[in-house]
Formats: structure tokens, C-alpha cells, sequence
């Protein structure tokens, strides 16, 4: 078995290599032509050009390696095929499964790689060469919105604001209301504006709307029987008043950006503030589903191998190419349906991978052995 994992890498390591290579290539060049009549048209320098693509370059290999070992696995079995190698294989009573098995290990290694490859390298140069991309292209991007309601994790405090200053950390002309465990009225405050502290806000220039405990009303529209009282404040501050600024900010949030303790926050935030999160949930999970596609790409092609004797090469790269598409394409279509709320989150994130592990699975059934 040792001789013949020592010959399948033998076909397998250059081609693996070459196909990186190129496909690295296209990924990169698909970036800098997106971008290039506008970087003529600004005149921006070659350099800051070539920085940009430097940076972008660990995630194009992050794209590039499941589309590689896509085609070099296909190719590599194509090949010994062709050769009549794989012949002598199935003639030795060598499964097509024990003869992958290899592949399939160094599958699952370059989705572990893959993993943390993402979270120490891919992120901040992904978020560096955005950053340097919209300076360069005079894009600015503001987390500043209008309109803004929110409302703490456990739900008695409902924030409404008519605009947030995200440089400042300002909300204007703010509406809150607090409510008790049973949902009954406690307090309501009207605010000129209120700042954040660091912990908590702090409240400027308003009213503070509350109920008289030891009033008593004939009127039973009043809350609790009891009249409500005001009183003017200059300043108003507390701990429960801790909702942080990031929910109130505009979604222009990119979780491609953030690494997992980070993304976690901003998702779980946004879904206790009461905004919009199912979108920015499916592309969180999509983080842990995606560095499974190695694994999934080369089990896929293992299966696929010895279907192909004759162009080994051109039907090794149509395959590759249409499999990426489908997957990639599969898994476009399931997160729309996540964030569209037509399924969970989390079914968004994995439903290309469980539904080509289980195509793989019939592929070996079907298998050439």
C-alpha cells in the first residue's frame, strides 16, 4: 500500500502545485480588472496596484486550493486510468476507497489548515486590502444611521433614536422605555441626545417620564392605577443602560472581515438589539462550513476517479470547474434562503456540504473498483 500512496502522490504533488498556481493566477486577476478603469482613472500608482493584490493574495490561495485539489484529484486518477495503473490497482483488489484514502486524509488536513489559515492570515489581509482598496478608489463607508431602534438582550429597555453618530458614539434625540419583568410600564426618558461612556449612556438635556408609588388614581387608563409623573433632568447615566453602540449601527458590517470571537459579538448583537441578523448568522456559520470544502472536494473527486480515459486533461478541468460552480452556487442560493428567514441560519451555512458528502458517498458506491 505504501508503493502505491508513493505513486498516486507522485502524480498528484506537481499537478496539485501547477493547478494552484494557475487558478491563484485567475483569482487575482479577476480582482484587478474589476477594479482597473477606475484605478486608471484616479492614476493610482503601480505600487499601491501591486500592494493591493499582495494583499489579496492569501485570499486567493484561500479560494484557489479547494478548486486545486478539485482538479489535480481528478486529473492524478484521470491519468493512472489512462496509463491502465488504476487497472493494476482494481486487479490487486484495491478499492477505490483504500487507494483514496490518502487523498481524502490530506483532505481533512487542508481543512484544519484551511481553518486557522482564515482566522490568523485571511482575515486582516482581506480587511487591510479593503481598507487600502476604498482609500485608493476615494470610497468612504459610514456605520452612522437614522432612524435607529434597538432594544437590550433582555428586552425591557427599547431604545429609539433619530440618528447615531458612529465617530462620536452619539445617539440624537432619543426615546427610551423601560419596562419590568412582566412587561408593565417603569419609566420612559426623553433625551436632547446621549453619549456613550465606555460601559454605558449617558443621557443629556430631557424629560424623565415615571409612575407616582405612592399616588393612587380613579382613572384606570393610568398604569398601575397610579398617576405618572415628570421631571426634567440635565444628565441621566446607569449601568442597565449598557446596550452597546455596535446596535445601533448601520449594517455595513462585513463578518468576512471579523474574526470568530468578533463576528460572534457583532451577530449575537444584532440579534439581541432586534435588528436584522439572519443574513450575518449564515455567513458566520458559513466560516466553520467552508473550511470543510477541501475535505468535501477532494472525497468528491475521489469518487469521480477513473471515470474519464480519454482527454483526461480537458474533462478533469470541466468537472473541476463545473463542481466548484455548483458548490459555490449551492451554497449562494441556500444562504439567500437563510437570510431570507425561508430556513435556519445554520441550514443555510452547511446545505452544500451535506449535499455533496452525500453525493460523493453515491459516486463511491458507483465507483469503478
Amino acid at each position: 500500500m505504501r508503493i502505491l500512496t508513493r505513486m498516486l502522490f507522485r502524480y498528484f504533488v506537481p499537478t496539485f502545485l501547477a493547478a494552484l498556481t494557475l487558478f491563484v493566477l485567475v483569482i487575482e486577476l479577476v480582482d484587478l480588472f474589476s477594479n482597473l478603469v477606475r484605478y486608471l482613472n484616479l492614476e493610482v500608482p503601480l505600487s499601491s496596484i501591486v500592494r493591493v493584490q499582495l494583499l489579496y493574495l492569501p485570499r486567493a490561495l484561500n479560494y484557489a486550493v479547494p478548486i486545486a485539489l478539485l482538479f489535480s484529484t481528478g486529473y492524478t486518477l484521470g491519468t493512472l486510468y489512462s496509463n491502465n495503473e488504476l487497472i493494476a490497482v482494481f486487479g490487486a483488489g484495491v478499492p477505490i476507497w483504500r487507494f483514496t484514502a490518502p487523498l481524502i486524509f490530506m483532505g481533512i488536513v487542508f481543512s484544519v489548515a484551511t481553518f486557522f489559515f482564515q482566522e490568523y492570515v485571511v482575515i486582516d489581509t482581506f480587511r487591510s486590502k479593503n481598507e487600502l482598496s476604498r482609500e485608493m478608489l476615494n470610497i468612504t463607508r459610514s456605520f452612522s444611521s437614522t432612524n435607529v431602534t434597538a432594544r437590550s438582550p433582555s428586552g425591557r429597555i427599547i431604545y429609539s433614536a433619530e440618528y447615531y453618530n458612529d465617530t462620536n458614539q452619539e445617539l440624537s434625540r432619543v426615546l427610551i422605555v423601560e419596562r419590568d419583568a412582566e412587561g408593565a410600564f417603569v419609566q420612559r426618558i426623553d433625551a436632547a441626545y446621549g453619549r456613550w461612556n465606555g460601559a454605558s449612556w449617558t443621557w443629556h438635556d430631557g424629560t424623565r417620564y415615571f409612575i407616582d408609588p405612592d399616588g393612587a388614581s380613579a382613572d384606570a387608563s393610568e398604569p398601575q392605577g397610579a398617576p405618572i409623573l415628570s421631571e426634567p433632568f440635565v444628565t441621566i447615566d446607569g449601568a442597565r443602560f449598557s446596550l452597546r453602540p455596535r446596535s445601533f449601527q448601520r449594517n455595513a458590517r462585513d463578518v468576512e472581515e471579523m474574526r470568530f470571537d468578533e463576528a460572534r459579538d457583532w451577530v449575537f448583537g444584532l440579534r439581541d438589539a432586534g435588528q436584522p441578523y439572519r443574513r450575518a448568522l449564515t455567513d458566520y456559520y458559513s466560516r466553520y462550513s467552508f473550511a470543510f470544502t477541501p475535505f468535501i472536494v477532494v472525497f468528491l473527486s475521489s469518487a469521480l476517479g477513473g471515470r474519464f480515459r480519454r482527454n483526461v486533461l480537458l474533462l478533469s478541468l470541466l468537472v473541476s470547474l463545473i463542481a466548484a460552480v455548483v458548490y459555490y452556487v449551492t451554497g449562494m442560493v441556500s444562504g439567500i434562503l437563510a437570510g431570507s428567514g425561508i430556513i435556519p441560519p445554520i441550514a443555510g451555512a452547511w446545505a452544500g456540504v451535506v449535499l455533496f458528502t452525500a453525493v460523493g458517498m453515491i459516486l463511491f458506491r458507483t465507483a469503478k473498483t
